[in-house]
């Protein structure tokens, strides 16, 4: 049985070899007009997938097909099938370019609660990386984890507890106050400043267990998304640019990045859902 788009062609080369009418080439074919005349929407659609794509993968790296497709999805609003888009993913050769690791299996973690609400538990870690000049340098992030929102990265050559205290009272004129932070057992969380400052707040400091970092898994997380996708893609001369650098990539992560723990939308996304 010839195809649709086969008899299509047959009758056009009819029409331009024969000289003969579109309605009779329709006839002896076997085809509608409708169908003659119909120009698939494919090809461009497919174009702008893959440029899309290609965009994607150039200006964030480490993102795989799933965040791509989110993206497409939820922050541009695209209505493209998800085997479609992994076609052409797979076509470009853009699953070769990250290569996966051999791993070893662990024993999974018990899953943390999920919020219902935002400032329900906010969780805060401390990394460290470094100048072009080796001068060690301290991030200090707090996350909402009800929304994975990134509430706060600090930076500086030092952040004692009264830097710690100082950033959460910023946070808290703006975001509210939160119900419990969650956070290890460093020195800055532990000291007597801080819980001081938690007592009179009235904010529950929630201390996870020595050596079981996957108590604290959503700042953790958060940890690593900040580490793959930005600080090991960039080289910092001053404190004063990784600071302007970390506000202009928080207001990505929180608008335009999606997250699995999200279901797939952004922070800000699931943020207004609950408005």
């Amino acid at each position: 049985m010839v195809a649709p788009s086969r008899r299509k062609e047959l009758a056009q080369h009819y029409i331009n070899a024969r000289a003969i009418s579109i309605r009779l080439a329709c006839l002896i074919f076997n085809i509608s007009t409708t169908c003659y005349y119909y120009q698939p929407k494919t090809a461009d659609d497919n174009e702008q997938i893959a440029k899309l794509l290609i965009d994607l993968t150039s200006s964030h790296k480490n993102w795989g097909f799933k965040l791509c497709f989110l993206y497409l999805r939820n922050v541009l609003g695209l209505p493209y099938n998800h085997k479609r888009v992994y076609r052409i993913y797979r076509e470009l050769e853009l699953n070769l370019r990250i290569k996966p690791k051999r791993r070893i299996k662990r024993d999974k973690p018990q899953k943390l609660a999920v919020p219902s609400n935002i400032n329900q538990s906010w969780s805060m870690d401390f990394m460290h990386d470094a100048l072009t000049d080796g001068r060690a340098i301290r991030l200090f992030n707090v996350i909402d984890d009800f929304n994975r929102e990134a509430l706060a990265i600090e930076v500086d050559f030092s952040l004692p507890a009264q830097r710690v205290i100082r950033s959460l009272n910023q946070l808290i004129e703006y975001r509210g106050k939160p119900n419990q932070i969650r956070c290890d057992n460093g020195p800055e969380y532990i000291s007597n400043d801080l819980k001081d400052w938690a007592t009179k707040q009235g904010i529950v400091i929630e201390y996870i267990e020595p050596g079981n970092p996957q108590q604290n898994a959503y700042v953790e997380r958060f940890n690593k998304t900040v580490r793959y996708d930005w600080l090991n893609q960039e080289l910092f001369d001053s404190l004063d640019q990784v600071r302007q650098q970390a506000e202009a990539w928080i207001n990505h992560y929180n608008n335009e990045r999606p997250n699995m723990g999200n279901g797939g939308f952004t922070p800000i996304q699931k943020f207004n859902m609950a408005a």
